[in-house]
Formats: structure tokens, sequence, C-alpha cells
């Protein structure tokens, strides 16, 4: 209270609130583009924040963060092309319900959990930042291993249909993630004598190509399909199906805040944890994949969630939580700050300026986010003939930008055939991906615990942490169990049922 009227000083401005919203706009924007990432547009508009005021520059920065974790949703959800990685979990149920006619309801509902969990995760950043960057220390090798264990059990509640085929999906994720340099011992795994696979498979051109390119070789492949109206302008989100999506959205923005606070991890793990826990917890489970409501609301509870949980550690130890803040901790040492406890005692006042904008960025993407639905939703409404060039366009134009690469190109069109052959054979494409994503995280944490255990392995159950998650896990996987077992009882009652009549 004794700096307050020096924050409102620094905060209110002119330049500081055009910042967040000019952030915001050109998060959303660029993150609704496939192939471009949020991380890339901090990158490219670091150069631009050296000349500006520090407050200014971070909130800028912060504003483009925000707004492309939003903005990755708005495509998955109209062309099921994942604008940022974080979002193929949003485009399961929010796919279905744009083809069903609901695109608007699903947008709006992305929106408003966007925003109730950015809000969320700011008020952890305020109020719980060094609780939770204390917590976050705890997290040594052991700990994420079982939390990449208990992560990985999403794949048995994923792999709805056949357990068996989301399984050998689940495995050939882990196995393509291993290809590339053994970061150990630094030699060639799966490259097949490839420089061009050296630095493993990237991730935006599988991304792509798994979830874009079969739709668009199944539109040419029946040659005609019959334009299918999204009613972009239809009914929007009604407050009962947010009330009734509140107690999901809050569980989901809790876990992308605890997860956002452990560096490393990252919001595409958000948002699957949160919607395999939605889905658990949901009575309408047996929805879920074929345009559930809930489901957009819990993935985008997950991902947005982490958004201000990342600065949770940057803020209070000076240690970047993932790429992104990286680029911030860059924006502030340019300004001569340095983040870290050293830092509320000498900046008071500029830490809780910044707050204040961060908190206004929620606000700002609220209104952004209504503006951007207006008008992106149309896309729904364009005929596919029309549509799907300019999709493949931009496909092409997303995995050349990665690396500035054909090569990767390429890789996205194999992996387009690739989703292909899921899609004809009914295999998930979720629990590939999941495992592509943690695969690597689980080796690394594994080989870690035993170099540093000497391979002894009681230190897998070293303190109260690793016990946790051991809990969660085989309870997740007996839970996951049993729901299987009760759900074939009950297909071969009723096929009995069937018969008897």
């Amino acid at each position: 209270m004794e700096n307050f009227s020096e924050v409102v000083g620094i905060f209110f401005s002119l330049d500081n609130f055009l910042a967040i919203a000019v952030g915001v706009v050109i998060g959303v924007v660029v993150g609704s583009i496939p192939g471009l990432t949020a991380t890339m547009a901090v990158a490219l508009a670091l150069p631009f924040t050296f000349s500006m005021q520090p407050v200014a520059a971070i909130l800028l920065l912060v504003g483009i963060y925000k707004g492309g974790m939003y903005g990755g949703s708005i495509t998955a959800i109209l062309i099921r092309t994942p604008g940022s990685p974080a979002s193929a979990c949003t485009l399961l149920d929010g796919y279905p319900m744009a083809q069903q006619g609901h695109a608007k309801k699903a947008l709006k509902a992305a929106l408003y959990s966007s925003v109730i969990a950015d809000f969320i995760s700011n008020i952890a950043l305020i109020f719980f930042a060094a609780y939770l960057a204390k917590i976050a220390l705890n997290f040594g090798a052991p700990e994420f291993f079982w939390l990449i264990c208990f992560s990985l059990t999403i794949i048995i509640s994923l792999a709805s249909g056949s357990m068996i085929k989301g399984l050998m999906a689940a495995l050939l994720g882990i196995l393509l993630s291993m290809v590339g340099l053994d970061e150990v011992f630094g030699s060639q795994r799966l490259t097949f004598g490839n420089y061009n696979l050296m630095d493993s498979i990237s991730f935006i051109p599988l991304l792509i190509g798994l979830f874009a390119i079969p739709e668009i070789i199944e539109f040419y492949r029946k040659k005609a399909i019959p334009h299918i109206k999204a009613k972009a302008n239809g009914a929007g989100l009604a407050f009962s199906e947010l009330k009734r999506c509140m107690k999901s959205i809050v569980r989901g923005s809790l876990i992308g805040v605890i997860i956002g606070a452990i560096p490393g991890t990252g919001a595409t793990a958000a948002a699957f944890i949160s919607y395999s826990d939605a889905r658990r917890r949901s009575p309408n489970r047996a929805n879920f994949g074929k345009g559930e409501v809930e489901g957009v609301a819990a993935a985008e509870a997950g991902n947005n969630g982490v958004a201000g949980a990342t600065l949770i550690p940057l803020l209070s130890l000076g240690i970047p939580g993932d790429v992104i803040t990286a680029i911030i901790l860059g924006a502030f040492m340019v300004h001569g700050l340095t983040p870290g406890p050293l830092m509320f005692q000498e900046n008071l006042s500029l830490i809780y300026a910044l707050f204040l904008g961060i908190m206004c960025s929620s606000v700002i993407l609220l209104v952004v986010g209504n503006v951007a639905i207006k008008y992106f939703s149309l896309i729904a409404d364009i005929p596919k003939s029309i549509l799907f060039p300019i999709v493949l366009m931009f496909c092409v134009y997303g995995a050349y930008a990665v690396n500035n690469a054909t090569f990767d190109v390429g890789l996205m069109l194999a992996f387009g055939v690739l989703g292909y052959i899921f899609n004809r054979t009914a295999i998930p494409a979720a629990p590939f991906l999941i495992g592509f994503i943690l695969g690597p995280m689980f080796e690394d944490n594994l080989r870690r615990s035993l170099l540093i255990g000497s391979n002894d392995l009681s230190i897998f159950v070293r303190g109260p942490i690793t016990w946790v998650f051991i809990v969660l896990t085989v309870g997740s996987i007996g839970l996951a169990i049993y729901r299987f077992a009760a759900s074939r009882r009950g297909t071969r009652n009723s096929t009995d049922e069937s018969h008897q009549t």
C-alpha cells in the first residue's frame, strides 16, 4: 500500500494499454495461423521492445503470449488445423461441434474458459508465486518421471473404441519421438543416415500433417462433399452450459497453474491432462470426442492456465518456465532488470505494475476474442472447394517456416498419409500425439533418475511427491481398467438381451 501511488503512476499510461492490446491482437492473429506459434511471434517482437519502457515492453510480449494461447483454438475448431501445439487437444471436441453446426458455441466456450483460466492463473501468479516456486523447486528427475507416468495414463481414457488400437498408436508415437540424437551419448537413433532427422522430428509438421492433411485427402478422395453450414452466426454458449462446464474449467485452470509453475512441462501436456481429468469426472464422458462442449472448455482451461503460471518461476527465481518466458527473461535483462528474489526488493513497484497489466490482459483478451469470433468464425461458411486449397497453402507454409526446410514439407505430407490411415482404420490420433509429446520427457527423466541414483531403484520412491504420483498413476490405471471392463460387460449384456429378444 505504501507503493500504491508509485505503482499507479508507472502503470496508468497510454503506452502500457496500447502495448497490451496490440500484443493480444498480434497473438490471436498469429496463433490462429497454422504453423505460426506464439513463440515465433514473441521472438520476432523482442527487437521492437528495446526502445520501449520496461513495463510496456514486457506487457507487449506477455500480451502476444496470452493471445497466442487462445488464437490456436480458432482454426483447431473451424478447420481441424491447430494453430499451436497446445490447441491439438481442443480440436478433439471443437471440430466435431463445428461439423454439427455449433462452431460459434465451441469458439465461445474456448474463449470464456481461456479468459477464466487466464484470470485464475494471474491470481495465482500474484498471490502464490513464492509458494508455488518453492513446490516447483522440489521437483527433481524422479518426481518428473512419475508425473509423466501419470500423464501417460491419459492414453487409456483417450483410446476410445479400441484400447488395443489406442496403445498401438501411443507406442508408435513414443517410437517416433526417439528419432534423432541420443541426449546422453549423442549417438544417432532411427535416423537411417538422414541428417535432417538428427535434430528429431519437428513437432509442427507432424501436428499439421496429422490433423489437417487427412481432411484434405478425404475431401478430394470423395471428390464431392455436400457443404455443411457451420452456423457461424448461430447460437452461442448459453449461461447454463457455461455453468455446467465451470467445475472442469476451474480444475483445468488449477492443473495448468501447477504444471506451468514447474519449468519445462508446457501447455500441451496441461491441456491433455485437464481434458482427461474432465472426461473421467464428467457425467457426459461418453460424448467426449464427439462434440462435447465440456471437452473444449477443459482443454482450453488447461493450456491457458499455464500462461500466467509460467511467470512464477521466472519472477520468483529467475528460472524461465518455457521457451517464451526465456525470451521474456531476455527482455528483462535488456532493460537492466534481473528477475529473482532481489527484484522483489529492488523493483517492487515495477513488479506490481506488471501484475496490473497482466490482469488487464484477461479483459482485453475477452474483448479481442469476441471480435475475432465474429470474423474468424465466417471461415466455417466458406465452401470446402475454396477453403481447402487455402488451408493446404498455409499448411505448406507453416511446415516450411519452422526450419526453412523442404524436408519438413515432405514430413508433413508423410504424417498426413499416416493421419489418413488412422482415420480409415479408426485408430485414434490423440494417443499417438500424447506418446510423441511425453515420450522424450519420460525417457529423459528415467535415465537422469538412474544416473543420479547410480542405478538404485529406491530413488523412485524417495519422497512424498513421488508417492503421491505413484498412487495417482496406479489409481488412474485401475479406474480406467474398471470402466473398460464395465463397458465391455454392458455391451455383452445388451447383445445377449437382443439375441434373446
